[in-house]
């Protein structure tokens, strides 16, 4: 015969099971707002060349994150035998920031600041670099405002000689803007020494000419250019 104190821890149970799969649904729930956008998303897309020079002072710009605003994606391919891409990116203000990825497995992401410290390595072997990094892939990764670079290069083992096809979101909280920039190779001939805008502005200065910003990526890159709105490559992806 089943007694009051067995009824009573078994409707107890019940309830404790309800509550936490009252919250899974709720937590699946805010994950699935998180996600996508409360309102009409303006879309906007560039293609652009790398540098022919594979460091971080010649990284291609992708553009401004402003949180609740703007997200910010990258399509591209490191070609064979180049050793890593590098975007840069700046942080309006200050808050935690999230990435997401898709493509080719072993690719190995690494962020750095503007001194060129590593901030958040995807290498499970980094220590420290690497729990950051696993705060970066969940969005709470906290970061100060500035200047970022973001390098893309091969997992260790993996041979220089394959092609790693790769996407990547940057993105702080919800957005109404979002950029794609498609990533082609270099150009056959490409003097990357005549592409930056920090020797475009000394030559500027010393030939007595001016450079301007045209276009709706002023507010994104401060640079020349334009967006074609084509939308998002990557909302089927995240």
């Amino acid at each position: 015969m089943v007694g009051m104190s067995d009824i009573s821890g078994l409707a107890q149970s019940i309830q404790t099971s309800i509550d936490a799969a009252m919250k899974r649904v709720q937590e699946q729930a805010k994950q699935a707002t998180d996600a996508k956008p409360s309102g009409e998303v303006q879309e906007y897309e560039q293609t652009v060349r790398k540098s022919a020079l594979n460091a971080a002072p010649f990284a291609t710009n992708v553009g401004t994150l402003v949180k609740d605003t703007s997200r910010l994606n990258v399509l591209s391919t490191l070609a064979a035998n180049d050793p890593a891409d590098f975007y840069k990116f700046n942080l309006a203000t200050p808050g935690e920031v999230a990435l997401g990825r898709v493509g080719d497995t072993g690719v190995r992401v690494q962020l750095m600041d503007k001194q060129g410290k590593i901030v958040a390595d995807s290498n499970s072997e980094a220590g420290s670099t690497y729990d950051a990094y696993k705060k970066f892939e969940a969005g709470t990764l906290s970061l100060d405002r500035g200047d970022y670079t973001l390098r893309v290069s091969r997992d260790k083992g993996v041979a220089a000689k394959e092609e790693k096809n790769y996407g990547l979101q940057l993105r702080m909280g919800d957005y109404s803007k979002d950029y794609d920039t498609i990533a082609k190779q270099p150009a056959k001939g490409d003097n990357p020494l005549q592409q930056t805008p920090q020797l475009q502005r000394l030559t500027s200065l010393l030939t007595g000419g001016t450079t301007t910003s045209s276009g709706a990526l002023g507010i994104l890159t401060g640079g020349s250019g334009g967006y074609s709105g084509r939308g998002s490559l990557l909302n089927g992806l995240f």
